[in-house]
């Protein structure tokens, strides 16, 4: 069980998507290979809305200044869009 740090709700593992900071950058990492601290968030927009007002990345990963979630933001549309083809939605 872990922790999403967008809406606080406990869930599987398998369930949420780790992210590590990479220098000052948010970087998913859906394998869960890549090295360092990580942080785990619903694969949704509306939990990486939640924890950026919370300002909650920086302390997750416990890195000092803000991180950029651009490169995030880019993979969780791709990964909504993707979960909308497979349930017979358009893009």
């Amino acid at each position: 069980m872990r922790t999403c740090v967008g809406c606080k709700e406990r869930a599987e593992k398998s369930s949420l998507l780790r992210l590590v900071a990479v220098g000052d950058v948010i970087q998913p990492d859906p394998q869960a290979r890549l090295p360092g601290r990580g942080a785990y968030l619903h694969p949704s927009l509306a939990c990486l809305d939640l924890a950026r007002r919370r300002r909650a990345f920086s302390r997750a990963l416990r890195t000092a200044g803000s991180l950029s979630s651009t490169g995030l933001v880019e993979y969780l549309c791709g990964a909504e869009s993707r979960h909308s083809i497979a349930r017979g939605g358009t893009t």
